[in-house]
């Protein structure tokens, strides 16, 4: 089949690679060079750049609807869509004769919208999945064509997820294309019950709350790793938690983000319930370390607080 893709996060590269072995991809649709990190240095999407030894013909609207001339001269079957970070208008996605299709990194209908592998974790979820639907008007509504399942792991991030996830898409798109080209998929519509949203990430989502369960901080940690790291203060100097590990040990008489004594060589932390163990930090301007190393210049009198400014 004759395809454009659109995408420009990571998460979309495999299916890109997956489609341009399998079918003749066109046209390759991404965002425009952006301002990035601190230097803010001028940065391709990372599709762009997966794109170009693959020798994939890219564009780079500002508007999607700006290439509207563009779409069409492709000629393609059909579009598909993942990571791509713009919504599609009816002008776009209805050029394909075969439909727009998207790659979602969920369970359809459950956490429509721009972060699903980060709700899923924070929310406790021990599966998800990947959803291939036809794009329409409303935000991830469409027909569903394909499904698949992923369990998620105790301690599984959300990179680690996201690059399983990723993975699963590409196998998911070449299956549902192959189903369409022979006339043996069928589209169905997504059930009105059990519908759920995951908005974009924010920096407050990241910011720890030590007197909610420890399963909870321990989803949270999970949920914004890589990005945008849970994070917490101490001496009024934001920390970032990277990794943590449930312990099943009773707070006692600790208050929600006291330390633990730190004779004991692990970086414990009181949460309501139990004390949590701080497995991999990272100190304002400093690089990572181990909860053991960071814990050394720590006194046991210490608490996390919710900002720099909060008394401990």
């Amino acid at each position: 089949m004759n395809v454009v893709f659109f995408g420009s996060a990571a998460f979309a590269v495999p299916a890109l690679k997956a489609l341009t072995n399998a079918h003749h991809v066109s046209l390759v649709v991404t965002q425009p060079d952006r301002p990035a990190g601190r230097g803010l240095g001028v940065r391709e999407p990372v599709v762009k750049q997966a794109a170009r030894p693959l020798g994939l013909s890219v564009i780079q609207p500002a508007r999607t609807d700006d290439a509207i001339d563009e779409l069409k001269a492709a000629a393609a079957d059909v579009f598909v869509v993942a990571a791509y970070g713009q919504l599609l208008r009816r002008e776009v996605y209805g050029i394909p004769p075969k439909g727009t299709i998207n790659i979602h990194a969920s369970l359809l209908p459950k956490y429509r919208g721009a972060a699903p592998i980060h709700w899923a974790i924070l929310h406790g979820e021990t599966t998800t999945g990947i959803s291939t639907f036809f794009i329409e008007d409303g935000m991830d509504t469409g027909d569903i064509l394909l499904q698949a399942e992923a369990s998620i792991g105790p301690d599984e991030t959300a990179g680690e997820l996201h690059d399983r996830l990723a993975v699963l898409g590409a196998e998911c798109i070449l299956e549902t294309l192959a189903g369409i080209h022979a006339g043996t998929l069928l589209p169905w519509p997504q059930p009105g019950d059990g519908v759920s949203y995951a908005p974009k990430m924010t920096h407050e989502h990241a910011r720890i709350e030590w007197r909610r369960i420890a399963r909870d901080v321990h989803n949270t940690v999970r949920g914004m790793n890589p990005w945008p790291g849970a994070y917490s203060f101490i001496d009024g100097d934001r920390v970032k938690v990277h990794r943590t590990k449930l312990t099943g040990i009773r707070v006692g008489d600790l208050a929600p983000g006291c330390l633990a004594v730190p004779e004991t060589g692990r970086f414990l932390v009181a949460t309501e319930d139990e004390l949590i163990e701080l497995v991999e930090v990272q100190r304002e301007c400093r690089s990572s370390m181990t909860g053991e190393q960071c814990l050394r210049g720590l006194r046991a009198a210490q608490r996390f607080t919710d900002s720099p400014d909060t008394a401990p």
